[in-house]
């Protein structure tokens, strides 16, 4: 699924947390929450979230694949 990715000689492998495409408002904020991930600085490059939703910088349509790959 692309969610993790491998380390060095070690074998060892870290899953990169993805953010969800939409807050789900809840009282306490999941890992994966977009605000959240914005406010610890750990959402990828290119994208913020306007109105409770993960958007791209450029405009276009996020998608999971091309999310999965700025991860």
């Amino acid at each position: 699924m692309g969610k993790s990715k491998k380390g060095g000689k070690g074998g060892k492998s870290t899953v990169v947390k993805l953010p969800k495409t939409k807050c789900c408002d809840a009282q306490k904020k999941c890992g994966r929450c977009p605000l959240r991930m914005l406010k610890d600085g750990t959402l990828p490059t290119g994208y913020t979230v306007k109105h409770r939703r993960l958007v791209r910088l450029d405009g276009k349509k996020v998608t999971k694949k091309k999310l999965a790959k700025a991860a």
